[in-house]
């Protein structure tokens, strides 16, 4: 008989952009065995300021559907919209916490525990975004200490086409901006649409530095959220730390 993981650890529950079609993947592949994440949609379609704030206007019912099935944490799981200022950052698991009466987090929160874990304040910041996407999470990550001191970006303003972004092009967007700017500590391939799971481990030690990935940073923060210190393989060194 086939084993079938219900999550009997831990169900974590996910809300992500509505044309995501990347994330679900990669989550399923870096939880432990136990653990299950558990998906549901918010409208995000496009990378325009309209678009990323319409996403959060229906946070609060949705999270309630997704609190029916009772995960032990619920995630809002977009890195553009919850880098969008400190303020966006810090509402929006405070809304999802009232209304679930669950503990709640976000992306943000799971990218400062990362590099706080990993000890790092100076980084690339490689991403699809287009430019204002791309400005908002640097002025975030330096309000929050960390400078920016290198990157790219590739101005894809739909989820759509960051899905079919062929994963070289992102390894070969590392390189460049890698070998542009060596004083990073670590290098930050922001957002969860784009296939950049299979990079992780190889460009760690391609560069010899963290690599960390928005996918990868939910992953680890979720579970620790969980009271779950189980170190996940194969996806670089974030996913082995406690």
């Amino acid at each position: 008989m086939t084993a079938i993981d219900y999550g009997d650890r831990a169900r974590i529950g996910f809300l992500v952009p509505s044309g995501n079609q990347v994330c679900e993947a990669e989550l399923h592949a870096m939880m432990p065995p136990g653990v299950v994440a558990l998906v549901s949609r918010l409208e995000l379609r496009g990378s325009s300021e309209p678009e990323l704030l319409r996403m959060v206007e229906n946070l609060e019912p949705a999270v309630r559907l997704l609190a029916d099935a009772r995960p032990a944490l619920v995630a809002f799981h977009c890195t553009a919209v919850s880098t969008f200022a400190p303020a966006m950052a810090e509402g929006i698991p405070r809304r999802m916490a009232d209304a679930s009466s669950l503990p709640a987090t976000a992306t943000a929160e799971g990218i400062l525990a990362a590099f706080a874990a990993l000890g790092t304040r100076r980084v690339l910041l490689v991403t699809p975004y287009i430019a204002e996407v791309h400005e908002r999470e640097t002025a975030f990550l330096a309000a929050h200490g960390i400078a920016v001191v290198g990157g790219s970006m590739l101005g894809l303003n739909t989820n759509a086409e960051m899905a079919v972004l062929a994963p070289e092009r992102i390894r070969d967007q590392v390189r460049a901006a890698a070998a542009a700017s060596p004083g990073a500590e670590a290098c930050f391939i922001s957002c969860t649409a784009i296939r950049s799971a299979p990079l992780i481990a190889p460009l760690e030690a391609e560069l010899g530095m963290p690599v960390v990935t928005s996918n990868q940073v939910m992953a680890w923060h979720a579970l620790r959220r969980c009271g779950i210190g189980d170190a996940v393989q194969g996806f670089g060194r974030l996913m082995t730390l406690g």
